[in-house]
């Protein structure tokens, strides 16, 4: 690639830009495994949280998928509405609400799970065995970072 100008900066060595592209492929892969059944990698992500941690928060998936406060109440408030979780207020916390998978939100998990594995063995597919563990736990440690 040419640089234009003084900027040193190319998108290709742009961090942030590389990790939204791998967010995008990402999400592609996942679109085309899991196909029809409706359901997003977040979506994915607050069900299988919301089934690991039976009556959590709307706190609790906010803390364990990284998704944001508002990103998460909107998705649920949409999952609820199709049967796929139950809300009701805390009997300790009249301000928080409490999450639980449905019947139904079982059911599309566990159909979506085995695709949602293949989704990421597709994207890690051109990686050695070694090559995936290293980019996975460096995904981990970067996804689990704070700012200090």
């Amino acid at each position: 690639m040419t640089n234009r100008g003084r900027n040193n900066a190319t998108l290709d060595k742009l961090v942030v830009h590389l990790l939204h592209r791998v967010s995008q492929r990402a999400d592609d892969v996942f679109s085309k495994e899991v196909g029809d059944s409706c359901m997003t990698p977040r979506q994915f992500a607050v069900l299988l949280a919301a089934t690991q941690s039976d009556g959590s928060s709307q706190t609790d998936l906010v803390n364990s998928t990284g998704i944001d406060r508002s990103t998460v109440a909107e998705m649920v408030r949409r999952m609820t509405k199709r049967g796929l979780l139950q809300r009701r207020r805390s009997r300790r916390d009249a301000r928080a609400y409490v999450v639980r998978v449905t019947e139904a939100g079982q059911s599309a998990l566990k159909a979506a799970e085995p695709q949602a594995e293949r989704a990421g063995a597709a994207f890690l597919a051109g990686l050695s065995g070694n090559q995936r563990q290293v980019r996975v736990e460096a995904l981990w440690a970067i996804a689990e970072s704070r700012e200090r």
